[in-house]
């Protein structure tokens, strides 16, 4: 059957026609309405027109904190402890630079200035000082530190410290003196002024360093004195090095370290005197070799010598003697040309030619050991301060304190006087 077609609508031909002339009318030329545009994917092909790129803006960088940087002092504080060891840290960065400064007038009227060293860690994130502080004096600490965008940040603390009266503070004095050469029995021997009571304080910070290295120990008299000794008596040779770091540390009681001190020493050859009293006679060892054998005259009944391990303590010459010296009721004023001292209640390795005619026989003296004038000066040339001289053959025992007594107890008794 025949298709008739209504007249008043038009043909499907003419229907794109028309779109298309509506199209080419309603758009500019090469652009067509982004309703009907053409959609890619993936990379358009050669010939093909691409929609133009959109940039990504650049993100803006995240502020970094500046370094902080912190005392344990305070800005503008006064009294400070003398005894404040004083650091700087650094939050969010590191330390680049620390320095403390000070001034202050010593006991002289002196202005003292100068700077305190210190330590930065291995982070570089504190720094601590090697020294505690003076009294009466003034600091400024300048800290400078930098942020992980190296932004550098710089601070600064001032503080003053506390007024102390010499009677506030103690002050150490060591033994021997520097450079000295002593014999194998020399103890190191600290004394202060003031007495301390904060006693294991004060041995953390006494160092005694020793090559070849020797175990030792302190060991406390009392208040005012300590004394370290090896456990066996030093090797020959040995060099020994002492440093008391008391500068400003709490002894205590209100007292404080005065200052630091050093000293050095070195032991010298072995040298021995064994003294008999029983037999009458004294015999000389150097380096274990018996070099000498000398005929002498102690300590008679009532008088008896001391037995004991005694060091020399001193060298002295033309020494006058006299009775009232010791208490003796007898009347004598004598001067013997060599003395060598070994107790502080006055006992002496001595030439008496008084008594010549006792020596090797009898013990005829208030207590010291008497020889002849050219066995006396043999020894007295000779000897060092702290070579021992043994004695024995009495009842009567050398007691603690009287001289260099310290090798008359084992060295496990010794160390129990330590404080540590």
């Amino acid at each position: 059957m025949p298709v008739s077609v209504h007249p008043s609508l038009p043909t499907l031909a003419g229907s794109l026609l028309l779109a298309t002339v509506l199209i080419s009318c309603s758009a500019p030329p090469g652009e067509l309405p982004q309703n009907l545009a053409p959609s890619f994917s993936g990379s358009p092909s050669a010939g093909s027109t691409s929609a133009p790129a959109t940039s990504t803006p650049t993100p803006t960088p995240a502020a970094v904190d500046p370094v902080t940087l912190t005392s344990n002092v305070k800005d503008g504080s006064t009294k400070v402890k003398v005894d404040t060891l004083v650091s700087a840290k650094a939050s969010a960065g590191t330390l680049s630079e620390v320095k403390l400064s000070y001034s202050y007038t010593d006991g002289k009227g002196t202005t003292q200035k100068g700077s305190v060293s210190g330590e930065l860690n291995k982070n570089k994130t504190e720094w601590v000082a090697d020294e505690r502080l003076e009294p009466a004096a003034s600091y400024k600490l300048t800290m400078v530190g930098s942020n992980a965008v190296k932004e550098k940040t710089e601070e600064s603390t001032s503080f003053k410290t506390q007024n102390l009266t010499l009677s506030q503070q103690t002050f150490a004095s060591l033994y021997p003196l520097p450079d000295s050469l002593v014999g194998i029995g020399m103890p190191v021997v600290v004394n202060f002024d003031v007495p301390v009571k904060n006693k294991k304080e004060f041995e953390r910070n006494l160092v005694v360093k020793s090559s070849p290295a020797q175990k030792g120990t302190w060991h406390w008299y009392n208040d005012r004195e300590v004394r370290f000794r090896p456990a066996k008596f030093w090797k020959p040779g040995t060099e020994v090095k002492v440093q008391a770091n008391l500068n400003g540390l709490n002894a205590g009681g209100g007292i404080y370290g005065q200052s630091s001190e050093t000293t050095s020493f070195e032991v010298g050859r072995s040298f021995v005197t064994k003294v008999d009293l029983a037999k009458k006679v004294a015999k000389v060892y150097r380096n274990g070799d018996k070099v000498r054998t000398i005929p002498i005259s102690a300590g008679k009944n009532g008088w008896q010598t001391r037995s004991g391990t005694k060091l020399v303590m001193a060298k002295e010459y033309n020494k006058k003697m006299t009775n009232e010296m010791i208490g003796a009721k007898e009347d004598y004023s004598l001067t013997a040309q060599y003395a060598i001292r070994i107790t502080n209640s006055g006992e002496f390795l001595h030439s008496a030619p008084w008594n010549a005619g006792y020596f090797g026989r009898s013990n005829a003296s208030h207590g010291c050991v008497g020889m002849s004038n050219s066995n006396a000066g043999w020894l007295y040339e000779r000897v060092l301060i702290g070579d021992p001289v043994i004695t024995t053959g009495s009842s009567r025992k050398l007691e603690k304190g009287n001289g260099y007594s310290d090798w008359n107890i084992s060295y496990k008794q010794y160390k129990k006087g330590s404080s540590i």
